[in-house]
């Protein structure tokens, strides 16, 4: 197959290398788009000489890239445009093999998005009939196991110190509940969660309030806006006093990417050394989790059973969620212990298919541009979920489950022109699942090369809620 390597249809299903808009072939040596293009030719005649009037690491994308010329032709030249590429335009045969890979995949993805859509009213008509419709068949779960005393994640009722030596209240913002028991777990080298307010909280104002219904009632459990507005509220903010990175923060790293001789360290590392950081981050992302369930509004009325089962099954899944917010799509990099770094480096992990998948997934959900609200009742919806099983009160999380959806339905429908948002969101839901269990799969696998690290390094939060022993006591009944 024979491509046109200059201005084909076929290399525009790339995008922009530099901002992200849809591209419209390769200039000076870069796939671009016509904006790119234009301001790389025109700071190249005039010679230009650009200053930033910040850090020297603005985030270019599609919206902003107009914002900071200095750190735009920076990026173009850090992605390789160059005057020379005109002149010496023809391509090696490696760079064409490449180019022609790369088009292969997009192509393919483009074709997998197509036949996701086709597949999406089934899954939003999955979720509604499941979750969003009131007196359904009966539930009948048979509960095949009870929990013993002494989870490490220890959610008491009381306002008490608890048992790792952190005071009740530890945020001091209206919080009621202590931290989650970390009795244990090695907190060294883990950043504390913030005990001071990371956003101003003052209350998104207008949730519900266009059309003129505020507290009208809807949808068969007759909930009113007004009672959805209050539900929506207590999950933004309690998802924003937990949400581990600011806003301000992840745009001040966007750009500090680890260097190349980092990316080498990484992958110099033994596979174990890799494994053990990975467990370190993941369970410190997994206690902000735990704090932003037990902060939203009826997740602490139920049963303690239920609590630890909807946190065991479902907290790695909002991790995975909240990653969108700390990944990179215009370069696919994500955060990771403070700088933002590709695959690449995490090669010596000797799992491939799962970080490319995971890296898939947050791109994928990076394309939706969700806002921070939706992201907080996206993450509530996953967690406070009916599918998993042993629930001892199922109607008691069902409920609690549609007032979130109604209530992301609603302001997704208010923040997007697309109507399909909705049901290209919940159709990531399935993704979720399948990249929670092939990190068990490969924990497995990696415990038994390595069963030491397992048992004496890992944290215990991360042990017990993966539980990588098939004979551990805390084995999710089957």
């Amino acid at each position: 197959l024979k491509i046109n390597y200059h201005n084909t249809p076929q290399i525009e299903v790339i995008p922009c290398k530099i901002c992200g808009d849809k591209s419209s072939g390769i200039h000076y040596g870069v796939i671009t788009c016509e904006g790119c293009k234009g301001f790389f030719r025109r700071s190249q005649q005039n010679n230009a000489s650009y200053s930033c009037p910040r850090q020297r690491n603005c985030l270019i994308d599609r919206t902003n890239r107009n914002r900071c010329q200095h750190c735009r032709l920076q990026k173009c030249l850090a992605l390789g445009m160059s005057r020379d590429a005109v002149k010496f335009g023809r391509m090696s045969k490696k760079q064409r093999d490449s180019l022609y890979a790369e088009v292969q995949k997009h192509q393919a993805r483009l074709q997998e998005q197509r036949q996701q859509q086709t597949g999406e009213a089934e899954a939003l008509a999955r979720v509604y009939s499941t979750s969003l419709t009131n007196g359904l068949s009966t539930l009948n779960h048979e509960i095949g196991g009870t929990y013993a005393n002494g989870h490490v994640i220890d959610l008491p009722k009381g306002g008490h110190s608890n048992g790792g030596g952190i005071p009740g209240g530890y945020y001091g913002i209206d919080s009621t509940q202590p931290s989650p028991d970390q009795s244990g777990l090695d907190m060294s080298g883990m950043k504390h969660i913030k005990q001071e307010p990371v956003y101003d909280l003052t209350p998104v104002p207008n949730l519900f309030s266009y059309g003129g219904y505020q507290e009208s009632h809807l949808g068969p459990n007759n909930v009113s806006m007004g009672e959805l507005d209050r539900i929506a509220q207590n999950i933004i903010k309690s998802h924003l006093e937990t949400c581990q990175y600011t806003t301000e923060e992840l745009q001040q790293l966007a750009w500090q990417t680890h260097s190349y001789e980092e990316i080498k360290m990484y992958q110099s590392k033994p596979r174990d050394v890799l494994w053990q950081q990975c467990a370190i981050q993941i369970t410190h992302a997994i206690q902000y989790v735990v704090e932003f369930a037990k902060r939203i509004s009826g997740f602490m009325e139920l049963c303690q059973n239920d609590q630890i089962l909807l946190l065991k099954s479902g907290c790695l899944e909002v991790v995975l969620v909240r990653m969108c917010r700390a990944f990179n799509p215009l370069n696919n990099t994500v955060l990771f212990e403070g700088k933002y770094g590709g695959m690449q480096m995490f090669k010596s992990l000797g799992c491939d298919d799962l970080v490319s998948a995971v890296f898939d997934f947050a791109k994928s959900l990076c394309s939706l541009q969700l806002t921070e609200e939706e992201i907080a009742l996206f993450s509530a919806a996953v967690l406070i979920s009916t599918d998993r099983p042993w629930l001892m009160e199922p109607r008691k999380v069902q409920k609690l489950q549609e007032k979130i959806y109604f209530a992301l339905q609603h302001i997704m429908q208010k923040n997007h022109m697309d109507e399909d948002a909705l049901a290209k969101l919940i159709s990531r839901i399935p993704t979720l699942s399948a990249l929670c269990t092939l990190h068990t799969e490969e924990l497995q696998a990696f415990q038994q090369l390595h069963p030491e690290t397992v048992n004496v390094l890992f944290p215990p939060l991360y042990k017990e809620l993966f539980n990588p022993d098939p004979n551990s006591a805390m084995a999710m009944p089957k």
